[in-house]
C-alpha cells in the first residue's frame, strides 16, 4: 500500500512522530523493534519505548531478519519499524573487525535491505520505517563508525527513493520532504 520513512538526528523525536502517525492508522498496530539490549542505557531507551506504546500494539522482535515480519501481517492495520538505523548497527557489529569495509558484507546488507523493502510495498497496509540521518553530523571518529554513516547513508537515501513518503523531523517538528 504505502511505504512511509521518517528520518531525523538522534532524539528528534522521530519515533513519536512514528508512533502518533501509526496511532492515527487505528485498529492494531505491528511494532517491529529492532533494538538488543548491549548495556544498561539501550536497556532503558528500550525501556522507554515500551512504555509509551499502546498495549494493544503487536510486537516482533526483529533485530536481524526484517523481511520474514512480513509473512505474518494478517489482522494489522499498518506496521511501525522502529528504527532501520538499528537494524543496520546490529548487522555490522556482528562483522569481524578484519571484514570491515568487506563488499560482500556491503552487497549482502544492501539485498536484504531491498528485499524487504519489496515486501514491505506488497502488503495491503502502511508500514512506516524510522531511521536516524546521519548527513546531518560529522564524520564519526571511529572505523566502525564511518562504515555505519556510509552504509546508513546509502540505505536511508535508496529506502527514501522507494518510499511513497519522506518526512524529516527536527526539533520534534515534522517536514513532509517527499509525497
Amino acid at each position: 500500500m504505502s511505504l512511509i520513512l521518517i528520518t531525523g538526528g538522534v532524539r528528534s523525536g522521530k519515533s513519536r512522530f512514528a508512533e502518533q502517525w501509526a496511532h492515527e492508522l487505528g485498529g492494531s498496530i505491528l511494532y517491529v523493534a529492532t533494538g538488543k539490549v548491549y548495556d544498561q542505557e539501550m536497556e532503558q531507551r528500550i525501556q522507554l519505548h515500551q512504555e509509551r506504546r499502546p498495549a494493544d500494539w503487536g510486537l516482533a522482535e526483529c533485530p536481524h531478519h526484517l523481511d520474514l515480519v512480513f509473512q505474518s501481517t494478517e489482522g494489522y492495520e499498518g506496521i511501525l519499524i522502529d528504527c532501520l538505523s538499528t537494524w543496520i548497527s546490529n548487522r555490522l557489529m556482528e562483522v569481524p573487525e578484519e571484514r570491515m569495509r568487506d563488499e560482500q558484507v556491503h552487497l549482502t546488507l544492501r539485498e536484504d535491505l531491498q528485499r524487504w523493502v519489496a515486501a514491505a510495498k506488497d502488503l495491503e497496509i502502511p508500514v512506516i520505517v524510522v531511521t536516524s540521518e546521519v548527513g546531518l553530523g560529522g564524520v564519526a571518529m571511529s572505523r566502525l563508525g564511518r562504515w555505519f554513516q556510509d552504509i546508513l547513508g546509502e540505505c536511508n537515501q535508496w529506502v527514501a527513493k522507494e518510499a511513497d513518503e519522506v518526512y524529516a523531523v527536527l526539533s520534534g517538528i515534522p517536514w513532509r520532504i517527499k509525497g
